[in-house]
């Protein structure tokens, strides 16, 4: 027996290396003389001490932006790589395979940072072992806010920017070259963020409120009359701001100053965050004026959010400089885009919401952008929960990847129900409405809740009717359904996951799963509980791994970890973020057995995997069984496959995904069982030849030949998936020799 394979490139080395991007990458270096608060004389911290003002200054993101910028202008080097449009291709030849970091996370040996943790050559090779060709950071750079001289923390994980710095608490700028340089000599990809939505409370926000120079064309914020003051909110001591209610802001509206309500109120939180409008204490400018600003933010009061159409373009030069400090400087490959679908805002007619989701501003920013960084020889991936029309939009100039928010729920609700209706019914629309699954990032789990608010059947075809469950459901219907169907499975009290705000489940993949399975943080987990946990997750991770696109992995998918119990998150729950429960601290590399906690302070989680080197010594652990299913997926670059059918399977608990591979590879099928049972299944679709035998290519066994009818049938095992190919007929023997390798316990059938 031969199964179809590719030519062998040889060695690993050989196959990865193939793979990076030879696009030409301009260089350059950022500078800087920001000085010490030391060296600054006199103690105010206001615009009256022009010291202070200077310093502010030299602290910006704006500052810093102008003196990238001004080291590319005229250079030959910016015309060197094709930008205009999108290439996902590029991209996931570039690197299919992500870890995604999260540095608050991650337990680091004594005296090491988080940086220098993940550029240990140890850690790489391990990476290269199981398949993994990129490491995407997360945001590392200085966040959260300034008062006066004095930094305050971040508010959002990192993601509230006020500086193109390193964060110290992560490492140097010169370890983050380190990572960029070990990376490449294991044929890796580092890569970075950058946040186009908003920042903190930084310098730039306070040059801003002083009215200095372009700093308030960074925000959208407007200058309040004092006359109008008294329709303002008192602002507490000790705070700078205040968010206002829903009548303050329909008298904002009124009165002209702002274009009022916006079509949702991201992070709402009574009392706290009950419009997306904030008031500031007064502020005086640097031309001794006081002043009172409303500024937006589409999340906390805490991020203000970049005015992407002020006269100026300073929010739009800030953002592009911190991406050319990213590429050019630090050496990172691609960059993730943050925040990124909320860069337009307008006022509408007749008493609607402001336009601020969908809006075209934010496809033209996001094509600014993503094409600067292709000129730079980059590539970048939006992480924004998006409906699929606004994928496909974003996917014509913008972005080269986006992240898979619409079947990430959907593969959830097919475990937790065991029926894969909603599932087939979310791959059927993307197929249907064009956008191709290679420009997609599969992600198991990230440092986000699980998101349930399915924005596109809620919102942009909430009147819209879908067939499911035996009716018919408008849009919003079926959301509420799905939603319900998650939080009642996945959410009780005790439990593994909880409820973040609106928005989704705070939870691990690990957490989904067991309590899937009807467990709870009290039980003591057997060996048989852990390893029906493992063979679950190995199924979702080959949903998302064999299928084109990127396959996107946590630290707490490799490690296995639950969340943590509220207890346990203690004061990092105190402002209602319930994210901080997945987010726990988790060792990578067996770097400090003893840690109760990471560097930033959150606490140790309970892991059923154990660290990536451990695991790979054991065959039949989490690690290994998922190496050979992603050495399946580059010996037959699925990754970068066409999806061509998500047939109507007659088992409701299995699915089935049939692609056309390159070259003369012929048709894959993948195949999942998301039952706890065995299960028999058939299908028929019109791209399956009849006669074709087809082969697992994950245990080398004849599974099934296809058809008069151009159907296939196999039975499966619970929670088991198979990678079907074409089986190369006798006669051709001139196409390559089959590969024919054990399989790691637990792989095929479980």
């Amino acid at each position: 027996m031969s199964i179809a394979t590719p030519p062998e490139l040889g060695a690993y080395d050989g196959q990865l290396l193939g793979t990076r991007s030879t696009m030409a990458r301009p260089q350059g270096r950022l500078d800087r003389h920001h000085g010490s608060v030391e060296d600054l004389p006199g103690a105010g911290c206001d615009s009256t001490n022009l010291h202070y003002v200077e310093w502010l200054r030299r602290q910006s993101m704006l500052r810093d932006a102008g003196v990238m910028a001004r080291q590319f202008t005229a250079q030959a080097s910016m015309w060197r790589n094709p930008y205009a449009n999108p290439d996902p291709r590029m991209a996931v030849r570039t690197a299919s395979v992500w870890f995604t970091a999260y540095a608050s996370s991650l337990i680091t040996e004594e005296g090491r940072t988080f940086l220098d943790t993940l550029a240990d050559e140890d850690l790489w090779q391990a990476f290269r072992q199981v398949g993994i060709e990129a490491v995407h950071t997360g945001p590392v750079k200085r966040a959260g806010g300034l008062r006066g001289w004095n930094a305050t923390p971040t508010i959002d994980g990192h993601f509230d920017r006020i500086s193109t710095q390193i964060d110290p608490v992560f490492g140097t700028e010169e370890q983050y070259r380190h990572l960029c340089d070990v990376a490449a000599r294991f044929g890796g990809t580092i890569i970075d963020d950058i946040v186009p939505g908003h920042t903190g409370k930084g310098a730039d926000f306070r040059l801003a409120e002083m009215n200095d120079g372009d700093y308030p064309g960074i925000y959208h914020m407007v200058q309040i009359p004092a006359e109008y003051w008294a329709m303002l909110p008192d602002v507490p001591e000790g705070r700078d701001s205040v968010n206002v209610d829903e009548a303050t802001e329909e008298l904002l509206e009124r009165a002209g100053f702002i274009v009022g309500r916006l079509q949702r109120v991201i992070f709402y939180d009574k009392g706290v965050k009950e419009t997306n409008w904030s008031a500031t204490a007064p502020v005086r400018g640097v031309d001794g004026v006081e002043r009172r600003w409303v500024y937006l933010h589409y999340f906390k009061e805490g991020q203000p959010s970049i005015n992407w159409l002020d006269p100026t373009f300073a929010g739009m030069r800030m953002v592009v400089g911190d991406a050319l400090h990213s590429l050019a400087d630090l050496g990172a490959g691609a960059l993730r885009l943050d925040a990124n679908g909320f860069l337009g805002i307008e006022r509408s007619a007749g008493g609607d919401p402001a336009w601020s989701e969908g809006h075209p501003l934010s496809d033209a920013a996001n094509h600014v952008i993503a094409g600067m960084v292709r000129k730079m020889g980059g590539f970048t991936f939006q992480e924004l929960n998006l409906s699929i029309d606004d994928i496909l939009s974003a996917s014509a100039s913008g972005p080269d990847l986006s992240y898979d928010f619409v079947n990430r729920p959907a593969y959830h609700h097919a475990l937790v129900t065991q029926n894969v209706e909603f599932l087939r019914l979310t791959l059927n629309l993307g197929l249907d409405m064009g956008v191709d699954p290679a420009s997609l990032v599969h992600a198991l789990q990230n440092h986000d809740e699980l998101t349930y608010e399915l924005i596109h059947f809620r919102r942009r075809h909430a009147t819209d009717v879908f067939a499911f469950g035996g009716t018919e459901l408008s849009g919003l219907q079926l959301a509420e359904r799905i939603q319900a169907d998650l939080t009642g499975s996945l959410v009780s009290d005790g439990g593994f996951n909880m409820v973040f705000t609106t928005n989704g489940i705070a939870c691990t993949t690990v957490s989904v799963i067991a309590a899937a399975m009807g467990l709870r943080p009290d039980d003591e987990l057997s060996a048989l509980d852990v390893e029906r946990i493992r063979a679950a997750h190995l199924l979702l991770a080959m949903f998302n791994g064999l299928q084109p696109g990127v396959l996107a992995l946590s630290g707490w998918d490799i490690t296995g970890m639950l969340t943590l119990e509220a207890e346990e998150a203690g004061d990092l729950l105190a402002t209602g973020d319930t994210r901080w429960i997945n987010r726990g601290a988790h060792d990578l590399i067996g770097a400090d057995p003893a840690a109760t906690q990471s560097v930033s302070g959150v606490p140790r989680g309970r892991s059923l995997y154990g660290s990536l080197d451990e695991q790979l010594t054991d065959a039949t652990s989490f690690a290994r069984r998922l190496q050979r299913v992603l050495e399946i997926r580059r010996r037959y670059g699925i990754a970068a496959a066409r999806q061509l059918d998500v047939p109507l399977v007659s088992h409701p608990g299995v699915l089935a995904m049939v692609h056309a591979l390159d070259g003369d590879l012929g048709t894959q099928v993948t195949v999942l069982n998301f039952t706890d049972t065995e299960a028999v299944a058939g299908w028929r679709s019109e791209h399956l030849a009849p006669g074709t035998v087809m082969v697992d290519a994950l245990s080398g066994t004849v599974m099934a030949t296809v058809d008069a009818n151009n159907c296939l049938a196999v039975a499966l095992t619970a929670h088991q998936g198979m990678c079907l190919v074409e089986r190369v007929p006798a006669e051709r023997s001139d196409f390559p020799t089959g590969h024919q390798a054990t399989t790691p316990p637990g792989t095929g059938r479980h």
